[in-house]
């Protein structure tokens, strides 16, 4: 069955496996201590952030291990605010960071802090300069993704990394999804990522602080991980995820090749065997395993249920595949089309005969999805001389909103309008991606008695 989520979690690597059962043996003891089991798990400890720290680019003394990548996260960001409080108590970081990081930015704000979303471009890549314009004299720390959990896309670290530089700023990096393939550019300060992305055991991140940068750990003071990290180090796991780190490493120039390929297949087969689809993400600065698309009058929920049912385990950003019923922040940020979300993100190893019954299944799939909710298929009929329409879709879910949309557009007149009612939170994100997929005219949003009004200018 192809697993193909990697970018939620990545398979344990069969040296992360043997490591994990050798440190079982060998590390169970307390690397604190000085008797004879507690100096071989010294060794161990000591051997595991060498090898981790290599593949950072940092020094050993400056890198720690902690219970997870959010955890690496939340005490990067706290630890940064506090030490450059007396700077000012302003943060700013992409619209697009990972919910990790925009958790923290709401805490800082809700205990008097203040913060900046640098917004993106529709390929999901913050402009530089943009960045550099959200950088204050009392900005204490700047967060910048090395690359898109969602989309895949790179972000331009190095030349952000340096416009921090000039500023005086500190730049926090999350490398979660792209530690696994290389070390990151340019002179960040501070560094998170987390090992259960590149195929070591979950519950292992790591939090890199460069020497000079101003570092106040916040909560309880704790003797370990020169106090950044609190409580017993999990020593089995944190040598399995470094020894993974260095063995994915060790593939990962061939396999990037080899997955970039595959990816790019998918973008461009997609594309033509699926009508109304969007593939979002730069195409060419983006991951290599990593492939994002949505699919016009699809219900995600269904779709994904769909592909399990079929073999391939995939996720998506849809606003129907999640509990809040909102789209994903990313995919608003990126102001492109949500409904049928499906991202792919393949692990090392993947086969192309099953990226090939993936491309095979999908096309089918959707038709089915499209037709179960009445999606339009044929041409529109010709215009009846009604200056405008009015669809109620209130209390109906993605992708209903645009379905109906669609349905009636070609009931008015070129230069008419159709305006929709609806409460769901997707829609102000899918009809106005849709009026462009279409060529029509998204007119704009206005307030209405229940949910809002968005009206939509026929052009062809």
């Amino acid at each position: 069955m192809p697993y193909f989520d990697t970018a939620s979690a990545a398979p344990l690597h069969p040296v992360a496996r043997q490591a994990l059962l050798a440190a079982l043996d060998e590390g169970w003891a307390d690397p604190a201590r000085l008797y004879r089991e507690g100096r071989r798990a010294r060794l161990l400890l000591d051997a595991a952030r060498e090898a981790a720290a290599e593949a950072v680019g940092c020094r050993p003394d400056e890198l720690v291990f902690t219970s997870s990548g959010t955890t690496a996260v939340h005490a990067g960001i706290a630890g940064a605010l506090s030490g450059r409080r007396r700077v000012g108590r302003h943060l700013a970081l992409s619209a697009v960071e990972h919910s990790s990081v925009l958790h923290s930015a709401a805490a800082h704000e809700a205990a008097g802090g203040s913060f900046t979303e640098v917004p993106v471009e529709r390929s999901g890549a913050v402009d530089p300069a943009a960045y550099a314009g959200a950088l204050r004299a009392d900005t204490a720390l700047a967060c910048l993704q090395s690359a898109n959990h969602e989309v895949g896309t790179e972000q331009p670290v190095a030349e952000v990394a340096a416009l921090c530089a000039e500023a005086g700023v500190p730049l926090l990096v999350d490398a979660a999804q792209s530690l696994g393939w290389g070390p990151v550019a340019g002179r960040w300060s501070l560094l998170t990522a987390s090992a259960h992305k590149w195929g070591g055991p979950a519950g292992v991140g790591l939090l890199a602080v460069r020497k000079g940068v101003r570092f106040a750990p916040q909560g309880p003071a704790g003797e370990r991980e020169s106090g950044r990290a609190p409580g017993f180090e999990n020593l089995p796991a944190i040598v399995a995820a470094a020894a993974s780190l260095r063995a994915v490493r060790e593939e990962a120039a061939a396999e990037a090749v080899r997955l970039r390929a595959m990816v790019g297949r998918i973008r461009s087969v997609v594309a033509e065997r699926v009508g109304d689809v969007e593939v979002v993400g730069d195409p060419e600065r983006r991951l290599p395993h990593l492939v994002t698309f949505s699919c016009l009058y699809v219900d995600g929920e269904t779709l994904l249920h769909e592909l399990d049912r079929h073999g391939f385990s995939v996720s998506s950003g849809s606003s129907c595949t999640s509990s809040t019923l909102e789209p994903s922040h990313v995919l608003k940020a990126m102001g492109v089309l949500s409904e049928g979300n499906v991202r792919v993100s393949l692990p090392m190893g993947t086969a192309e005969a099953d990226v090939d019954r993936f491309l095979d299944v999908l096309p089918g799939l959707v038709a089915e999805v499209r037709e179960r909710l009445g999606a339009p298929v044929s041409a529109p009929p010709s215009p009846a001389p009604v200056a405008s329409l009015v669809v109620d879709a209130l209390g109906r879910r993605c992708p209903i909103p645009v379905i109906e949309l669609a349905k009636v557009i070609g009931e008015v007149p070129v230069g008419a309008t159709v305006t929709v009612l609806a409460d769901d939170e997707a829609a102000r994100l899918d009809i106005p991606a849709w009026c462009e997929m279409r060529e029509q005219e998204y007119v704009g949003e206005e307030p209405a008695d229940r949910g809002s009004a968005y009206v939509v200018r026929r052009l062809s």
